[in-house]
């Protein structure tokens, strides 16, 4: 998962055709949309707070190889260390460890659903600590996400009477918070590094806090070395963060932002569809209304910031 005004200003354009950036923008969503059920399955051998620090580790080792390789991997300016702090610790490794730990609890789909549930929450955040002013499109933006959020916990659907599953919906609104509170403070902060500079030491930090969580949450459950949580981990972290994020990098600097965000509405719809597939979860009415109405509320609020960009920014 990502958001254009979470990465750092990249300067001047990378050289990828519009093909190639739509062609990488199409194997992200895939990538990230099977990424629901196979992180599932992974929970089965894998603890999830283990899952997660094995996941970000393998991540920035495989970034820092592929960039060490390339003569690209430096260290970022002072400047800038400590939103790398923050975007390491909140956005990435908060919000994964929260991820991990609440799709123990609950459907891979709806997960899915509720983790990129983060632009809704960056409206309200925008207004209270960046002075944004809520537009008319904002405002039925934000409240048809909140309908759809409300649909996913409709009392004649949702089993209140189930401690483990409530808990797991809460945990992953509580990681899209996260998200969207990193997108805050990133909108905030004027970067002098490019954002290859920075994700690979991001993603280090994140591993730390992965590790520190898992020590102090998952030390009494252990690792189960098998084929299938060995190939789920190596998909997860080479493919699912690594090179995943290097290819939302790229993408960004090709493509309107915009058009990023909105292409990326079709992984929760892929996490969604893919779970039933996959894994053989319901589709239930609330699911797919509440599906319909958060994917609208983002894409109204993505068009509302592409009216309001300057014609060069979009």
């Amino acid at each position: 998962m990502t958001d254009s005004a979470a990465i750092p200003p990249s300067g001047p354009p990378a050289p990828h055709s519009a093909a190639a950036a739509y062609g990488l923008l199409a194997a992200v969503v895939c990538i990230w949309g099977v990424n629901w059920p196979f992180m599932k399955m992974g929970l089965e051998w894998l603890p999830p707070f283990w899952f997660n620090f094995l996941r970000l580790a393998l991540g920035a080792l495989t970034l820092c190889l592929i960039l060490g390789v390339a003569g690209r991997l430096r260290l970022p300016p002072r400047h800038d260390w400590p939103m790398i702090a923050i975007v390491g610790t909140v956005q990435i490794g908060l919000y994964m460890g929260l991820v991990h730990w609440g799709l123990q609890y609950v459907p891979a789909g709806r997960a899915s659903i509720l983790a990129y549930t983060t632009p809704i929450w960056v409206v309200p955040g925008a207004m209270l600590f960046l002075g944004e002013r809520l537009t008319g499109l904002r405002a039925l933006g934000l409240l048809a996400g909140l309908a759809g959020i409300a649909a996913l916990f409709n009392p004649l659907s949702f089993d209140w009477s189930d401690g483990q599953f409530v808990k797991g919906n809460l945990i992953l609104l509580a990681g899209a918070l996260c998200w969207a509170t990193g997108i805050v403070f990133v909108k905030r902060h004027v970067w002098r590094c490019t954002p290859l500079d920075a994700v690979p030491w991001q993603l280090t930090i994140a591993a730390a806090i992965a590790f520190v969580l898992a020590i102090a949450v998952d030390s009494g459950r252990p690792v189960v070395w098998n084929t299938p949580s060995i190939l789920i981990l190596l998909y997860n972290g080479s493919l699912a963060t690594a090179l995943a994020v290097w290819a939302v990098i790229s993408i960004n600097r090709a493509l309107p932002a915009v058009t990023t965000s909105l292409a990326m509405l079709g992984v929760p719809a892929g996490g969604l569809f893919l779970s039933a597939l996959i894994l053989g979860e319901a589709l239930t009415l609330s699911l797919l209304l509440g599906l319909f109405l958060i994917v609208a509320g983002i894409a109204i609020v993505a068009f509302d910031d592409r009216k309001r960009m300057p014609p060069t920014a979009a």
